[in-house]
């Protein structure tokens, strides 16, 4: 099995930064494109950044020049720092990974569970 555990949210006043963490596991041959998701209250689901394994970095237009992704591939880890938080940013973070895993070589998206961040006006 494959597991992503995300770590590093919590509360910040505006204009603070935190820094998420997702770590994969399990039978794990490569892993492709990794990013983050968010869902706000009463808000869909958007991506708010998604990087290649070739490190080719996106990100949704609100959070341009306040956050950056990053991987380290050799610890099968993604990373979004985020800085000058707003109380808009406030969501819960869920990590993403495209995985070829397992002895079936398959090859699929794995999420893990979600961290909250919440940003105080």
């Amino acid at each position: 099995q494959v597991q992503l555990v995300e770590s590093g949210g919590g509360l910040v006043q505006a204009g603070g930064s935190l820094r998420l963490s997702c770590a994969a596991s399990g039978s794990i041959f490569n892993i492709y494109d990794m990013g983050w998701y968010r869902r706000a209250p009463g808000k869909q689901r958007e991506l708010v950044a998604r990087v290649s394994n070739d490190n080719i970095t996106n990100y949704v237009d609100s959070v341009k020049g306040r956050f950056s992704i990053s991987r380290d591939n050799a610890k099968r880890t993604v990373y979004l720092q985020m800085n000058n938080l707003k109380a808009e940013d406030t969501a819960v973070y869920y990590c993403i990974g495209e995985i070829n895993w397992g002895s079936m070589m398959r090859r699929d998206i794995r999420w893990g569970r979600g961290t909250q961040v919440t940003v105080s006006s």
